[in-house]
């Protein structure tokens, strides 16, 4: 990879990004305020809405061939480099996109590409590297990519809108967890801080990859076959941010065992260098005054770190992945307890 101003130079795409992945999400207090009122309340045959922040938006259509409703899924997911690859940046922009349906325990049927990029800054040839990593992603996970829409943009982002389908009586909601019900993590944390320490000094971390480009496919199915009827994914708000929605919906409590919780490898040593993307912070500012935490402040750090592609959290047990905690009934204003 190189710029079309130097051909010797090589290309590292996350410097062309003030953010990096789901850590470039708008905060999630000043996102709440602004959509606030601005929505219809879900009813009738759309099933969620965005009342309660979930993965997607899911709409009942007509009974299948086995007299069950079926419903629609969609979404919409894209961000700017996480990584300087252009292939695995459109691998893990892809994966994380599709999540959202596997979030709301449904499969994948249709995606667009969405592709902005810095057309006099950099070649156009690499924007169909980042194409090609999305198009292998979703014939991995037997979903059909058709066309979707480009613009020329000072930042390059990439991403896809998708369409799935879903059981109506089978979605996996973040709104439908209850006490007494543990919390399952299919993915360890940390991709933040390494992400982070990718943008600063170009080291690659192929387990942070690996881990980015792994389809919650799996996951969701086992969740399902569990009997789990509420889920969500951990990508920008944190571990912390996305379980505070959970239980906030939900009317209860969730306690999180720290200890339990699994980190990649270089992510400790990597938090201890100072690598700390400024969304982990934000994160952890707009959960705080609902946590009560019996950890320090780095541990609260890491537990909010700002997730790209991250795992499914599922209200349930699902064999083969962690218990970090569980459900247990309100306790006041206090949506998380940390231990």
């Amino acid at each position: 990879m190189t710029t079309a101003a130097d051909p010797t130079s090589p290309v590292r795409l996350t410097q062309y990004a003030a953010g990096g992945g789901c850590a470039c999400k708008v905060p999630p207090g000043e996102l709440e305020r602004v959509l606030s009122g601005l929505t219809p309340p879900a009813g009738d045959d759309l099933l969620v809405g965005v009342e309660h922040g979930d993965d997607a938006a899911v709409v009942r259509i007509e009974a299948g061939p086995d007299g069950r409703s079926r419903a629609v899924v969609m979404t919409t997911d894209f961000f700017t480099p996480v990584v300087d690859d252009p292939y695995d940046w459109g691998r893990i922009a892809a994966t994380n996109a599709l999540s959202d349906v596997y979030a709301m325990g449904g499969e994948p049927l249709v995606a667009v590409n969405l592709l902005a990029w810095p057309r006099d800054k950099i070649p156009f040839d690499l924007a169909a590297e980042v194409l090609r990593g999305g198009a292998d992603v979703a014939k991995a996970a037997g979903c059909h990519l058709a066309g979707g829409h480009s613009i020329d943009d000072p930042e390059p982002k990439y991403g896809l809108a998708v369409t799935g389908l879903a059981d109506a009586e089978r979605l996996l909601r973040n709104d439908a967890g209850a006490a007494g019900v543990p919390l399952t993590l299919t993915k360890p944390l940390g991709l933040g801080v390494l992400n982070n320490r990718h943008k600063a000094t170009g080291e690659v971390f192929p387990d942070a990859v690996a881990l980015m480009t792994t389809l919650n496919r799996d996951a969701s199915r086992a969740a399902l076959a569990a009997g789990a009827v509420c889920a969500t994914d951990v990508t920008g708000f944190g571990l912390l941010g996305h379980l505070h929605k959970m239980a906030r919906a939900s009317g209860v409590t969730a306690v999180v065992d720290s200890a339990a919780v699994p980190y990649l490898e270089a992510v400790r040593p990597s938090y201890a260098a100072g690598y700390v993307p400024g969304g982990s912070r934000r994160n952890l500012d707009w959960v705080r005054p609902y946590v009560d935490a019996a950890v320090s402040e780095d541990e609260l750090v890491l537990l909010a770190d700002a997730q790209t592609s991250g795992g499914l959290l599922v209200a349930g047990e699902v064999p083969g992945y962690p218990v970090i905690g569980e459900l247990v009934p309100a306790q006041g204003e206090t949506t998380i307890v940390v231990r």
